[in-house]
């Protein structure tokens, strides 16, 4: 079920319904409505899978309660290993099944022997990186023993299953959202207003902004050939605001959901296009997932406190592992092999925690060479993402060769007025909001209710009028 989406327009107001005004006095009830709703939401997709998200929920509650029972290290790995192994098992047969079947036979082709291929028509399921990181995070932290394991199962298949966040994040914690679910919880209006604003900025991201520049960017890079270079550029400017408008709209969608039935998840993009270097910029980006690899890979592996040269392999080993968990194919894992060759000198000049404060936190406007430094990190991030678009290594590579050539310097065949200058209004209520959670958290708040009502109702009339195709979200195929 999409956000973005009539189904979930008619859910939404049932859920919400139900939860407020006839399971509003049991916890109980409360927590199993929200079970229910949420197979229903996963279901609605295809309803098979929900067996996977069902027994890895069964899996991680079990290994959580033995992982209490046992004292002795050696049992305590092999539970651990049990749930790493089950669910990433599933992630990994789904997910990369094929990918590595295909390398293994183009491999033999090199060497000069033919096998033939055996890959299966696997479906990948939606948001299955999402879930089962999430739920690892449980049993992680349960055999650390930073949280205590659980034996309510309901308020537990809750915490995996939880329908805002299910399919694309935010990657929740099970030290964060997981407790929420053992407190009564009470209709808050204004949180519920506060969410209602963000679902509002959210759905604007996505439908007005990513939607729109997907068309143009589809026809840029299946076409991309016929093209001149300033139009490939256009073409991957408006990908990194597809991007950003899809995914970070998902989150925002995502988060005021959560907020009408009383949850605070967490923030998952603090406005990334107005980083200063590549290290800010993944401070700022996707943020469940960054501090997940943080926590339990990149420290694990030794983090910064030891030699360079193993600080430099765990930062490759971070970006590489993200590059391949965004997808199965080669173009990720070159996607975050840049990444991580952009964040090393950083590091190694000990530079990566320079700036972490709000850029221009003291001022309207930021000075000569904050826009200097956030032009340059924009510009390497956007090329970075021709890799990430891209479906092939080869397209990537003659993307970038038609950009820079001499056409670069012409003008475009494709310049969409309407649309760049709805970009340009964007850029201005992101960066006017870029101290807040969300862009118009607290914009307009001191402005009189009807003018402040006046410019929601301008912003979702621009939703209707203008809002794209309906398409799925980008990471719903992560």
């Amino acid at each position: 079920m999409l956000f973005n989406s009539l189904d979930f327009a008619i859910f939404l107001p049932i859920v919400f319904l139900l939860y407020w005004f006839v399971t509003k006095h049991n916890l109980k009830l409360q927590n199993a409505l929200i079970v229910i709703s949420s197979y229903v939401f996963y279901g609605w997709w295809d309803y098979r899978f929900l067996s996977l998200i069902i027994f890895s929920t069964l899996v991680d509650y079990i290994v959580g309660l033995q992982l209490k029972k046992a004292d002795r290290k050696p049992k305590r790995q092999l539970l651990l290993w049990t749930s790493i192994l089950v669910n990433i098992g599933f992630l990994g047969f789904f997910k990369y099944y094929n990918f590595f079947v295909d390398n293994f036979i183009d491999a033999f082709s090199f060497f000069g022997k033919q096998i033939q291929p055996n890959t299966l028509n696997i479906i990948l399921p939606v948001g299955i990186s999402f879930y089962t990181f999430q739920t690892l995070s449980y049993t992680i932290d349960v055999y650390r023993k930073k949280l205590e394991p659980t034996r309510n199962f309901m308020a537990f298949a809750a915490f995996v299953s939880f329908f805002p966040q299910l399919v694309a994040g935010p990657i929740e914690r099970a030290t964060n959202l997981l407790p929420q679910f053992y407190n009564k919880r009470a209709f808050n209006y204004n949180k519920a207003v506060d969410g209602l604003r963000q679902i509002l900025w959210g759905l604007f991201k996505k439908i007005v902004i990513a939607d729109n520049c997907a068309f143009f960017v589809n026809t840029i890079f299946d076409g991309h050939g016929g093209y001149s270079g300033s139009t490939l550029l256009i073409g991957v400017v408006f990908f990194a605001f597809q991007i950003y408008g899809d995914f970070s709209g998902y989150s925002d969608i995502a988060i005021g959901t959560a907020r009408l039935f009383g949850f605070d998840l967490k923030q998952n993009f603090a406005f990334p296009y107005f980083s200063r270097d590549i290290a800010e910029f993944w401070r700022r980006w996707h943020i469940s997932l960054s501090t997940w690899f943080r926590d339990y890979v990149y420290i694990p592996l030794g983090g910064s406190r030891v030699s360079k040269l193993l600080q430099i392999r765990n930062v490759l080993i971070i970006f590489l592992v993200s590059g391949f968990w965004h997808g199965a194919n080669w173009t990720f894992i070159v996607w975050g092999l840049l990444n991580g060759l952009y964040f090393l000198p950083l590091m190694l000049m000990k530079r990566n925690r320079k700036h972490l404060e709000v850029v221009a936190n003291n001022s309207v406007l930021p000075s000569i060479r904050e826009l200097i430094a956030m032009l340059i990190t924009f510009g390497i991030t956007v090329f970075a993402w021709i890799f990430f678009r891209a479906e092939s290594i080869s397209q990537a590579f003659s993307y970038i060769k038609g950009m820079l050539e001499k056409s670069l310097f012409s003008i475009p065949e494709v310049r969409p007025t309407f649309l760049i200058l709805l970009i340009g209004i964007f850029i201005v209520i992101e960066w006017m909001g870029r101290r807040n959670l969300y862009a118009i958290e607290k914009l307009w708040l001191s402005y009189p209710k009807p003018l402040r009502l006046g410019i929601y109702y301008v912003i979702a009339i621009v939703i209707f009028l203008y809002g794209g195709k309906e398409q799925e979200f980008i990471y719903f195929q992560f």
